[in-house]
């Protein structure tokens, strides 16, 4: 039918004429020819009571169509317009182009990656575990029985169905799984995500950060595991003191909890260190026998293990307060550390 030839006709003629737009003004000249008041589309659209009933809402259909697409089309080269700051007058091609927001690492990721970094200096190598842990791995094996007071502090949070599988609530069961398919010598850390079902608070978290260490050989001693730790307290927090007292741990005897000097108040007493002058970064000691009879290691080997809270760490590198702001997504707080 001649509209509809007509209504093609128009189609084909306004792709091909707004490829050679140059100006606002000339896009503004083929939006008052193509659907302004007395523009082409507009006149068929009028003309639309005057067509034979029974193929008016055929025509209806797509001269509203054709509009659609027409006023799509003239927003997008608007847009590009704009976006080349040109206003009324044509497109600076030599403009630099529009620049995008750059992201940056976390500081999470960022004191991890520092971490490791010293380790790795040590001789030190990374392996990695499940976060869904067994029971035997994330306890048992580690000298945690069912009924040992110290299951209170993990809080655990079980998968449902399944009885003895959980999310694991540190990284050290990956010590027995590294001890049953590599044999020592061998020296690691373990990063990873943890899991406890603790309230949140500027301390805690029900999902945080933990770096296991570990290393096993024929000899290793205490005094070993003292010049590890101080050479990473150093590293990570450079002009500070350092102190190691005796605490304890299922899996490790004897066992030592390492503290370095407050990095807010020099060791005077603040809020931050609650007044004592001291910050706890780490637990260590050396392996508990039982750990090596459970991984079935079947020879005589010694060594000494440690974990430290990567949110913690952060925290005090970074002299911040509140752990929950490495949570919240609040892009003025990230790009601090850009």
């Amino acid at each position: 039918m001649h509209i509809k030839n007509e209504i093609s006709r128009i189609r084909k003629n306004f792709f091909e004429t707004v490829k050679n737009i140059k100006s606002v003004e000339q896009l503004l000249n083929i939006k008052s020819v193509y659907i302004g008041r007395k523009g082409k589309v507009s006149r068929l659209l009028k003309s639309i009571p005057e067509l034979p009933p029974n193929i008016r809402p055929e025509i209806g259909k797509a001269l509203n169509t054709l509009k659609t697409e027409i006023e799509a089309k003239l927003k997008e080269i608007s847009l590009k317009f704009q976006q080349h700051g040109k206003g009324a007058g044509e497109i600076d091609e030599t403009l630099p182009g529009i620049p995008f927001y750059s992201g940056t690492r976390h500081p999470l990721n960022q004191v991890l990656e520092k971490i490791a970094d010293i380790f790795f200096s040590l001789g030190f190598s990374l392996v990695e575990g499940p976060l869904i842990e067994d029971d035997w791995h994330n306890f048992e094996a580690l000298n945690i029985p069912e009924f040992h007071p110290s299951r209170d502090m993990h809080d655990t949070l079980y998968i449902e169905g399944h009885k003895n599988l959980l999310l694991r609530t540190h990284t050290s069961p990956v010590q027995i799984r590294i001890l049953e398919n590599n044999p020592p010598p061998l020296a690691v850390i373990v990063p990873g995500k943890c899991f406890r079902r603790d309230a949140v608070d500027a301390s805690h978290y029900p999902v945080f950060h933990q770096v296991e260490g570990l290393w096993v050989d024929r000899d290793v001693s205490f005094s070993d595991l003292k010049g590890v730790l101080l050479g990473f307290a150093y590293r990570m927090f450079g002009d500070v003191k350092v102190r190691m007292r005796p605490s304890f741990f299922p899996f490790t005897e004897p066992s030592c909890e390492l503290d370095i000097s407050c990095t807010v108040c020099g060791g005077k007493g603040c809020s931050t260190c609650g007044g004592q002058g001291w910050l706890e970064i780490l637990g260590a000691g050396m392996v508990h026998p039982n750990i090596f009879k459970n991984a079935g290691c079947k020879e005589k080997w010694q060594g000494f293990a440690f974990g430290m809270g990567v949110e913690r760490i952060a925290l005090i590198y970074y002299k911040l307060k509140d752990l929950r702001d490495f949570y919240n997504n609040d892009l003025r707080f990230l790009e601090q550390f850009r």
